[in-house]
């Protein structure tokens, strides 16, 4: 499965410190054991289309051999450490499952 999340930054955060530290956070999600892989980034610079949203600042993109990984991956402490550490850097966040 694939897990997708797309996070919006506060204006505040908008800055080389913080960005990093949300960048090194993205990472520890990405480090997690029961990840099969995936990664983080920003927006491709793709041309401008009516259907192609680039509002988001990060995205997070995860596979998972199953459900049953993707659940684990929830409770890891490294997902917890980058929730408690930079939930307060987005003020919005859409996450996407994919089977």
């Amino acid at each position: 499965m694939q897990h997708h999340v797309y996070f919006w930054l506060k204006e505040e955060h908008q800055n080389d410190a913080d960005k990093a530290k949300f960048e090194n956070g993205l990472q520890l999600c990405a480090d997690v054991s029961s990840v099969a892989g995936g990664g983080w980034g920003k927006s491709a610079a793709t041309p401008e289309r009516p259907v192609t949203d680039k509002t988001w600042d990060y995205a997070l993109y995860l596979s998972f051999d199953s459900v049953e990984k993707h659940n684990e991956y929830q409770v890891a402490p490294k997902h917890d450490e980058f929730i408690d550490g930079c939930k307060d850097m987005w003020s919005k966040v859409v996450i996407m499952d994919v089977e």
